[in-house]
């Protein structure tokens, strides 16, 4: 196959990001436009606000993006997007463009599934990793462990049941206090606390369960607050954000090391945005290697949400001519099992 030059775009939530990809890997430009600053006064993304500023942005960020890779749209053989899961007005904004642009320039469009971008962020630095691999999927809207067979092939080994792990990340920082976003902050402060100062739950859902579930220890945290508010007791913020962070490590940690056990693969792979989360990162590598295993995961500014990643993965679908029709739309509940029929 000739060459890929993939324009990217990336909109599902409160980053406009556009990058320039060629086959898979090299990054000839990667733009990402952030809202935290706006969205933080707030306590958390406010949809219409995002979908705005990604209608102010858009078209500033391709310009950018294909500038720095010294290239023009006519240079692009592939255009690519995000269509799901996400904030359904920031998605639109995103796939117009998209179809837009695929339609003005005759080139291929591909339609990306978000979550499928951030398992791709691993090739974008590592191209010769060797199948089957498994890999623990950590978000502010996922959690879950997939074995991977080849490109674009997948087994949903295990899935949150109720909050993901992000997401409960960010409900007890609220909860002490923390801006948002709440899962570096409570990573931070969690560096200063004991992690075995308060007693929590942790929801192992069976022997040979891959699923997680995290509603439980979220509500222990609340109740352990909520009776210290009433009793008059003092609260240390640094306790709760270490315990609670250790207690959904060890949960993520022993049931990916045991996934991977179960399904005879040696080499796991972290992606996400909580896969920039450092005590994650050192504590799964420990477990590995204790177990022969090898860990890898991208670096940091392709953990959180980026354009990059989506020309990593749209790559692999040109490659197999997995292209879209210029009606795709939008879905913001894309379920991760709809990678899983082909």
């Amino acid at each position: 196959m000739e060459d890929t030059i993939i324009l990217a775009i990336e909109s599902s939530c409160d980053e406009t990001a556009v990058a320039v990809i060629k086959n898979g890997h090299e990054i000839l430009s990667n733009v990402v436009s952030t809202q935290i600053a706006i969205h933080r006064r707030y306590g958390g993304v406010v949809p219409e606000i995002a979908s705005r500023k990604h209608l102010e942005l858009i078209n500033v960020v391709i310009a950018e993006a294909l500038e720095q890779a010294e290239l023009s749209l006519k240079d692009i053989t592939h255009i690519a997007v995000t269509y799901g899961p996400g904030l359904v007005g920031a998605l639109l904004v995103g796939v117009a463009t998209a179809k837009a642009l695929a339609f003005s320039s005759g080139k291929p469009l591909i339609g990306v599934h978000h979550i499928e971008g951030h398992i791709c962020a691993n090739f974008l630095v590592k191209q010769d990793l060797q199948f089957p691999l498994v890999c623990l999927v950590v978000s502010g809207g996922h959690t879950n462990i997939i074995k991977i067979t080849d490109h674009g092939q997948y087994l949903l080994l295990g899935q949150t049941r109720d909050d993901a792990a992000g997401e409960a990340y960010d409900k007890i920082a609220r909860a002490i206090g923390l801006p948002y976003p709440g899962g570096p902050q409570i990573e931070k402060l969690a560096k200063e606390g004991n992690p075995a100062a308060i007693e929590l739950p942790r929801a192992w859902m069976g022997e040979d369960s891959f699923d997680f579930s995290f509603s439980g220890l979220k509500s222990a945290v609340l109740n352990y607050l909520n009776q210290a508010k009433m009793k008059g007791e003092s609260i240390v913020a640094a306790d709760v954000a270490a315990s609670f962070q250790q207690a959904v490590l060890d949960v993520l940690v022993q049931k990916t090391i045991h996934a991977a056990e179960q399904s005879g693969v040696d080499t796991i792979l972290l992606a996400g945005g909580v896969a920039a989360n450092g005590t994650l990162r050192e504590q799964l590598q420990q477990a590995a290697a204790a177990k022969g295993m090898q860990v890898y995961y991208p670096p940091v500014q392709f953990c959180t949400d980026n354009a990059a990643m989506i020309g990593a993965a749209a790559h692999y679908k040109a490659v197999r001519q997995e292209y879209a029709p210029l009606s795709l739309d939008v879905n913001p509940n894309l379920s991760f099992e709809t990678l899983l029929s082909r």
